[in-house]
């Protein structure tokens, strides 16, 4: 490895040294305030190794990475994801018996798998990044051992996930099968050569997108989101809706651009049916719900039908740019509004005990928000305003980018679907605004658990959704500096 690859790599090595000495002081002294004290250290700390790696971009690190602004940029939202869930994670796992301190090792394994995703442009990079990922959540969704419902979401997502990784890698097979090789490149060749995609090219790459958008929980591939974002610790439901839905598109970004398999008229129209379905069908189906973490996984799927407009949009509109540029703009609005949300259920909720494992996940416990938790409250509704779509939010300039991609690109019939999800959307988010402001006197009791935690205990979680609420309006009101940034990191594409 040359000095350029070395630096280049730095914020994965970065990484890789972290986890090491967290298993160290592991050993030495068991300490929770230390650990995640430690972990926010050495993620800032990647985080400057950043600043040196984009010196020597765009980089080759051996056939496996690719380096490169918009890898720089992926990686940059990671640890800002890994950030946010130390501060909500801290106050809410202190009050569990057992050990704690393991929980932020497999934290940092799951940013490292993100980044590893993120810089893969070989399907052994990609697989391997993609594996690191999902076994640190099934161990995270889990962690809370001593209790039912996280082991039960640990293990359906373990199951089903299992099952989407095999279609992935059958399809992987199939591929090299047709290709001879595994690189990205390598696949484009094979798709824009002068013959045609033959049959096992075909039939791999629909096999490894199947295996692909499980992970992005789409229509019909949802079955394991609602149940997992019940069961999992809320901390945990706030990491997976947010980290692996970034990585599993930081890699699509790789492989379509490299690839420019959504040429192929059988996997466009195959994306396009699984993108209107999420879009339509998750809105519905979070019209029935009484469970908000149940409501925001189905609004999580009909969100990333949303993404996918973009995505879409690179093979039919005549500027690739502005259709991953919209890609990352709606991603990185997307963990901002999800991360606020998950916060706040975080900062409401009582931690895993030896009793019982209490958290406020009834929309009716949310009645009379305004009115005992008045901060909380205003950042939910910052958040669930910004997942409508409604303007002065990051969620509103996202959504336009979609459109202006989409209108591009001339996808009207996943336009129409945009327009009936988000319009059914509208309803249930401003259904639980409207149950946070009733009055006293009209409004259930809210749960114990909720009143237990605190402005005092809170304290880092509810700083942190607040930080994360001022960036979904400031971005909103003042997007240009997000967009800045893209446009920056995609001038080298």
């Amino acid at each position: 490895m040359t000095f350029n690859e070395f630096v280049g790599l730095s914020p994965v090595i970065t990484l890789g040294v972290l986890v090491m000495l967290q298993m160290i002081a592991i050993a030495v002294k068991r300490h929770h305030l230390f650990m995640m004290l430690m972990t926010v250290a050495g993620l800032l700390a990647t985080l400057a190794a950043l600043q040196y790696s984009t010196q020597v971009l765009p980089l080759d690190i051996t056939p496996l990475l690719h380096a490169n602004n918009l890898s720089v940029l992926f990686t940059m939202l990671f640890i800002f994801i890994a950030v946010c869930t130390c501060f909500f994670s801290y106050h809410y796992l202190h009050d569990r018996h057992g050990d704690l301190e393991e929980f932020y090792i497999l934290l940092v394994t799951a940013v490292l798998g993100a980044t590893t995703m993120a810089h893969a442009v070989h399907f052994a990079s990609m697989l391997l990044g993609l594996e690191i990922l999902a076994i640190s959540l099934y161990t995270l969704i889990a962690y809370p051992e001593e209790h039912h419902a996280p082991l039960e979401a640990a293990l359906k997502y373990l199951v089903l996930s299992g099952v989407a990784s095999t279609t992935a890698i059958f399809g992987m097979a199939l591929v090299y099968l047709a290709v001879g090789e595994m690189s990205f490149a390598a696949i484009g060749t094979a798709m824009t050569g002068v013959n045609a995609p033959g049959f096992y090219l075909i039939a791999g790459n629909s096999m490894l997108l199947v295996g692909l958008v499980f992970k992005l929980s789409l229509i019909p591939f949802h079955m394991w989101t609602p149940d997992v974002y019940e069961g999992a610790p809320a901390p945990v439901t706030g990491l997976v809706a947010s980290l692996s839905k970034a990585a599993v598109i930081a890699v699509l970004l790789n492989y379509f651009v490299a690839t420019d398999i959504l040429s192929n008229s059988s996997i466009f129209r195959l994306l396009s049916f699984l993108a209107a379905g999420s879009m339509v069908i998750g809105n519905l189906l979070a019209l029935l719900q009484d469970n908000i973490k149940r409501l925001l996984a189905y609004s999580s799927i009909a969100h990333i039908g949303y993404l996918l407009i973009a995505l879409l949009a690179l093979y039919q509109s005549t500027n690739m740019l502005l259709a991953v540029e919209a890609s990352v703009v709606y991603i990185t609005g997307y963990v901002f509004m999800t991360l606020a949300a998950f916060g706040v259920i975080t900062a409401l909720s009582r931690g895993s005990t030896s009793e019982r494992h209490e958290e406020v996940q009834s929309i009716k416990e949310y009645e009379g928000l305004f009115w005992r938790k008045p901060l909380l409250a205003t950042v939910l509704s910052i958040s669930f305003f910004s997942l409508a779509g409604i303007p002065l939010t990051i969620g509103f300039v996202a959504k336009f980018y979609v459109l202006a991609a989409g209108i591009e690109a001339q996808l009207w019939m996943l336009l129409w679907a945009l327009i009936i999800g988000s319009s059914i959307g509208i309803y249930y988010y401003l259904r639980i605004i409207y149950a946070m402001t009733l009055h006293p006197d009209q409004m259930s009791t809210l749960s114990t658990s909720a009143d237990a935690k605190g402005f005092a205990q809170s304290t880092p979680a509810i700083v942190t959704v607040v930080v994360v609420a001022l960036l979904v309006l400031v971005y909103g009101v003042f997007p240009m500096p997000l967009i800045n940034l893209v446009q920056s990191a995609l001038a080298g594409m």
